[in-house]
């Protein structure tokens, strides 16, 4: 009896149950069979580093806790204070909640919310200066026409989404930083088509941000990231892993930013902002918005700059086709944004732009703008009532 083969149960027992599943892909290696087809011994052989690693996978699965909503709340929380940089979160309305949020660690999005997995969202900014917002209508009418062309119903009418966003700056008692809000097509599941979702969704929060706008002269290159199509570069969507990369590509080779061409090779727009020049013939001039994002800020630039026109100080003022070779020979070349307003640029590639120093019209516009954003009429500052 005792040179019969131990019974397979009692090895399995022995060798596998002690160790669960993760032996089990080890055991069809390591079975020897009689020459009668029969179980001879089952063993299991295993090397030290097959030990530290399992040892490792053990430890791993052990130090991974299943959290309550209060714990996991908590633990944001401490995220939150470990985090720093310039911007500060200080109020968030979300339509999911329905209402304000002025602690950090619950500014939280859905995440079978359809922009969060899909990117089927849209997204605009309006800056808060000196307690007002400015140019919120202009911001406004942008994203409802993104939202249009996005298929994405609105929750409320436009009069009620701009209340909403007054008030969560209001109760920020934020003066000066920027006011960044969403429209999405909601939550309900993680299917491509929204179908599923129950209903669309606004999402709002208000930034403080102690960098201050420059007006020091800057680089950029040209992308080689693809540019999108117009269909999609004129939404200001979610969507935003191209211009993510163009942003890249510039930081890598030391630049600022990176252009864009469009396909028929004309200068087209940076990352998150609209391009500028400044022509021998004092003219001030900018790509069409018929393939871009039609930027708010370039758009008031372009109407403070008529005072220039005005003053003698611009020849005239045009949106049209231009070619790098027209870009790279400007007296002045700018890029202009509601994140920047209007920062010079000084080298494009290789190539310097004018004599190679900040030049007097992009200050002047500049001055302009942040005039406009302290000073200006009504239709484009909307106070905030605190």
């Amino acid at each position: 009896m005792a040179s019969l083969p131990k019974p397979i149960s009692h090895v399995y027992s022995q060798h596998v149950f002690t160790d669960h599943w993760h032996n089990s892909f080890i055991i069809s290696q390591n079975l020897s069979f009689s020459r009668h087809g029969s179980f001879k011994e089952m063993r299991i052989v295993r090397g030290s580093k097959q030990n530290e690693a399992l040892a490792d996978f053990n430890n791993q699965i052990c130090d991974v806790p299943i959290l309550s909503c209060s714990e996991a709340i908590e633990r944001l929380k401490i995220n939150r204070e470990n985090w720093e940089g310039n911007q500060q979160f200080l109020a968030m309305y979300s339509s999911i909640f329905g209402g304000i949020i002025t602690d950090p660690a619950a500014m939280v999005i859905p995440i079978d919310d359809h922009m969060v997995h899909r990117g089927h969202g849209v997204f605009d900014t309006a800056a808060i200066m000196d307690g007002h917002l400015y140019e919120l209508d202009q911001h406004l009418d942008r994203i409802i026409r993104s939202a249009s062309m996005s298929k994405i119903g609105l929750p409320f009418d436009r009069e009620r989404i701009k209340k909403i966003l007054i008030q969560t700056v209001s109760a920020s008692k934020c003066r000066s930083g920027s006011l960044r809000y969403w429209l999405s097509v909601g939550p309900g599941d993680f299917q491509l088509s929204p179908s599923g979702c129950h209903r669309s969704a606004l999402y709002a929060i208000v930034i403080q941000d102690q960098s201050p706008f420059s007006s020091k002269g800057i680089k950029v290159i040209t992308s080689s990231v693809p540019i999108k199509p117009p269909q999609f570069a004129t939404v200001k969507s979610v969507n935003y892993l191209p211009n993510v990369l163009s942003k890249m590509e510039a930081e890598e080779s030391g630049a600022f930013a990176a252009i864009w061409l469009d396909n028929d090779g004309f200068i087209a727009e940076g990352p998150n902002m609209n391009v500028g020049f400044i022509t021998k013939e004092m003219e001030l001039l900018m790509p069409r918005f018929d393939k871009i994002l039609s930027g708010c800020t370039a758009k008031r630039v372009l109407t403070l700059a008529e005072q220039m026109v005005r003053e003698g100080k611009l020849s005239k003022i045009r949106v049209g086709n231009v070619t790098v070779e027209e870009g790279k020979k400007a007296e002045e070349m700018m890029l202009i944004g509601s994140g920047i307003l209007v920062r010079p640029v000084l080298q494009w590639d290789e190539q310097l732009i004018g004599d190679g120093k900040e030049g007097p019209v992009a200050q002047a516009l500049l001055d302009l703008i942040m005039e406009d954003m302290r000073s200006g009429p009504h239709t484009v500052r909307v106070p905030v009532p605190y």
